[in-house]
């Protein structure tokens, strides 16, 4: 059995949980303020010709804001730490425990968020149940683990579409969570949705339990807490032995970390800018919402399979990176319905980039780096996270009152970045006269 299920399951369980506790904290952060939020009868009626600068919205869009950045900051903080812990250990003794772990981690999140649901806690206790989730590696290990275990089992030639399909998995469970919960919660509230959280991820934790095969083919058995493990990964980046080769990988992972800092970002963003003014949609446009993000990554593993006929990977990546800057600047000039649905359209080649770049990362090192690896890609995804709710959740109410997509616009310019990057390593490869560079860089796994 393959790892795209357990990676499908997780991805639902996190892809209805993100909105609806978004949502959940806007209308309680709204109700305790006396804002009904825009769908309710509040005094400055969202959209309704009145003045966009409702200071009340405003207010609790910063809460909001806030609210989030705390939550992602506590389990991204923790979960940097247990994934680099995790990942190179699986190297040693299998993958199914790095994968069973997060997936229970998961589930005890959502439980503690459905007592404070049920309950009426306070809102904090998000964040609890965010950091014992971090504790256990959270869903940056089961994504570190699902990658891991693609490349023990895949080909160098076929890898970069096989990361492509995996990564298409997260995409189709992203599209049903966004729809499904959408329409769930103006139906039924948050409670039923949020039993859905609970269930895909303990059904994640039993299919990693009795369904999937171990792909790491000498386990052998190594502790847990000690050192070594943290050694592996800073070992990747450091050895002096194929000098090239750990250079092009911190080159491939800055490029790697620009990118899925905007896609964190701007996401993070998308809920908070459709609820207000001037657009003010309902759950069920935020779900369509969700699910349009959601469909580019379908459509751009459709588009990496027909440009690979025809192009070298790397050319792909720069399409795709094309493709993400264009609707990020649409989007953040969009003011009606029809205008940001034109973004989400553009956006369609937007994930191509980083599964071949996860790709060329797994190709850099030897088959028994490649835990070690995926966990440190996990670990820069973590810092993405960090880093992308720093910024962008405090770029947006900062930038409220003079441009409100401009965190978008800002992360447009941003990704020419690795633009540059990508591009520079295959000119620099190409070249004769740079072929020392690329002589280093051939490690063991590249014979």
């Amino acid at each position: 059995p393959a790892a795209e299920p357990l990676l499908f399951l997780a991805t639902l369980s996190l892809g209805l949980q993100g909105p609806l506790a978004t949502q959940y904290l806007w209308d309680r952060l709204g109700t305790e303020r006396g804002y009904s939020g825009p769908n309710g009868s509040s005094p400055a009626g969202c959209g309704n010709g009145s003045s966009p600068a409702d200071p009340l919205r405003q207010e609790v869009e910063a809460l909001v804001s806030h609210w989030n950045l705390y939550i992602n900051l506590g389990g991204f903080f923790v979960g940097l730490f247990s994934v680099t812990l995790f990942g190179p250990w699986s190297d040693s003794v299998g993958r199914r425990p790095a994968l069973i772990l997060p997936a229970v981690g998961m589930a005890v999140q959502a439980a503690i968020y459905l007592l404070v649901m049920y309950l009426q806690l306070h809102v904090a206790y998000f964040l609890l149940g965010r950091v014992l989730s971090g504790l256990m590696g959270d869903y940056n290990l089961i994504l570190a683990s699902c990658f891991a275990y693609v490349a023990d089992t895949s080909d160098k030639r076929a890898r970069t579409f096989r990361v492509a399909v995996l990564e298409a998995c997260l995409g189709i469970a992203g599209m049903l969570a966004s729809i499904g919960g959408g329409q769930w919660r103006k139906a039924q509230g948050y409670i039923n949705p949020f039993w859905l959280v609970l269930a895909a991820s303990l059904a994640a934790a039993l299919y990693a339990t009795f369904c999937l095969q171990e792909s790491v083919k000498q386990q052998k058995p190594a502790r847990l807490f000690t050192l070594s493990h943290y050694k592996a990964v800073y070992r990747l980046y450091t050895a002096p032995e194929h000098l090239g080769s750990r250079r092009k990988l911190a080159l491939y992972s800055l490029a790697f970390f620009l990118l899925v800092t905007v896609h964190f970002g701007t996401k993070d963003l998308f809920v908070l800018y459709e609820l207000g003014s001037p657009l003010c949609w309902a759950a069920d446009l935020i779900g369509y919402g969700s699910a349009a993000s959601y469909l580019a990554y379908l459509s751009s593993l459709g588009g990496l399979r027909l440009l690979q006929l025809c192009l070298e990977d790397t050319w792909v990546a720069e399409i795709g990176l094309i493709s993400n800057i264009s609707g990020l600047i649409v989007i953040s000039l969009a003011t009606t319905t029809p205008l940001m649905f034109t973004g989400y359209g553009i956006l369609f080649l937007s994930m191509a980039a980083t599964p071949v770049i996860r790709a060329k990362l797994s190709k850099l090192v030897s088959e028994t780096e490649q835990g070690a690896l995926f966990a440190s890609v996990a670990c820069v995804e973590g810092l993405c996270s960090l880093v992308a709710t720093g910024v962008f959740n405090s770029l947006y109410p900062a930038s409220l009152p003079f441009m409100r997509g401009f965190p978008f616009l800002f992360g447009a310019i941003i990704l020419l970045i690795p633009a540059a990057i990508i591009g520079w390593i295959e000119i620099w490869d190409s070249n004769p006269d740079y072929s020392h560079f690329s002589d280093a860089s051939l490690s063991p796994a590249d014979g």
